[in-house]
């Protein structure tokens, strides 16, 4: 397969343009080239999408075309510039295009966001509404029946800088507190999605090579909050004590959702993101897609965190937050405990 990549040097994408490699498929990746280094055995072509004329430089037939932008400008000049010389389109899109994720068991006809009007990305906040643009973009120049949307949900693993799957191993590995204590939130009914960058990069290559089309939740297992603090613990061997803080009094302590600084990756507010990281799987296992277990992923996540060595994180608590957070919980357990 001739496999044209617009993207490939980033998490995501390098991950994609190895595995095609390693399956001995002909790679061409095509972006600016200041995300990371190009995976071996890719021919990488230099371009900037936004300059006049960027796929001049990647000329004869494609077998697919693998976008990953988020701005729809470049989905509408790629569609311009190769329908007619390239036989499949797969968008890598997001989950976050959805309107509402208050109920679990959502499906691709659920309503979307309004897509933004502009080519261009201008700010983090409509991500969902600049990929719901992506796609349509993506379905008016390929056909529907020539391209594929993957609305990816969390992805997680190995290299992810936003530390969203990779903190809570790590912080169980490393308490940064006296009696080794950490502080998780008690949301037992908010479920979590992860899906592997490894496994949606091979999945995504499978779906190139047999030109599967559609709109696909592109979204791993299933599981609990609860289960997958647990599973992080056992991974990072933690034998400390685990303290559970209702998420009024997170929110009090001024400790953010999600992500961020002092945050709690994972942790999202309830009802309105009931169903965020608790869509319908079906339709992406009968496609191929099969998640490893969450266990590996985990752990693999960890193994990358640790050989960052003490590298500031983009998402979680620093350790003196996390020591006084610790503290602070302990001494309202006790007193609820005394006046209870």
């Amino acid at each position: 397969m001739r496999l044209l990549l617009l993207g490939g040097t980033a998490w995501l994408g390098g991950q994609i343009a190895g595995l095609a490699v390693q399956r001995g498929h002909s790679v061409t990746a095509l972006a600016r080239g200041t995300s990371g280094p190009v995976p071996p055995g890719v021919h990488f072509v230099v371009s900037d999408r936004d300059a006049p004329e960027p796929y001049a430089a990647v000329a004869g037939d494609w077998d697919a075309v693998l976008d990953v932008t988020r701005h729809p400008g470049h989905v509408r000049g790629a569609a311009a510039a190769l329908n007619e010389r390239a036989a499949y389109l797969a968008l890598v899109s997001s989950a976050s295009v959805y309107a509402a994720h208050d109920t679990p068991g959502g499906t691709t006809s659920d309503p979307l966001l309004a897509p933004i009007d502009t080519d261009l990305m201008e700010t983090p906040e409509v991500y969902g509404e600049a990929k719901a643009a992506c796609e349509r973009a993506a379905v008016a120049g390929f056909g529907a029946d020539r391209t594929l949307i993957a609305r990816a949900g969390l992805i997680g693993g190995p290299g992810d800088e936003s530390s969203r799957s990779g903190y809570w191993p790590w912080r169980f590995a490393h308490p940064g507190t006296p009696d080794g204590a950490v502080v998780v939130p008690d949301v037992p009914a908010l479920s979590t999605q992860l899906i592997d960058v490894r496994d949606l990069a091979a999945w995504l290559v499978e779906c190139c090579e047999r030109h599967t089309a559609g709109i696909i939740d592109a979204v791993g297992e299933t599981v609990s909050l609860t289960e997958h603090l647990a599973i992080a613990r056992t991974v990072a061997g933690h034998q400390g004590p685990v303290l559970r803080a209702d998420p009024d009094w997170l929110v009090a302590q001024g400790i953010q959702h999600w992500s961020g600084e002092r945050s709690l990756p994972m942790w999202l507010p309830l009802p309105e993101y009931a169903g965020f990281m608790a869509r319908a799987e079906g339709p992406a296992r009968a496609a191929g897609l099969h998640p490893r277990p969450l266990t590996q992923t985990l752990a693999d996540a960890l193994e990358w965190e640790e050989s960052r060595g003490s590298t500031e994180r983009s998402s979680g608590l620093s350790d003196h937050d996390a020591r006084e957070l610790a503290r602070q919980l302990a001494q309202r357990l006790r007193t609820d405990a005394t006046t209870g």
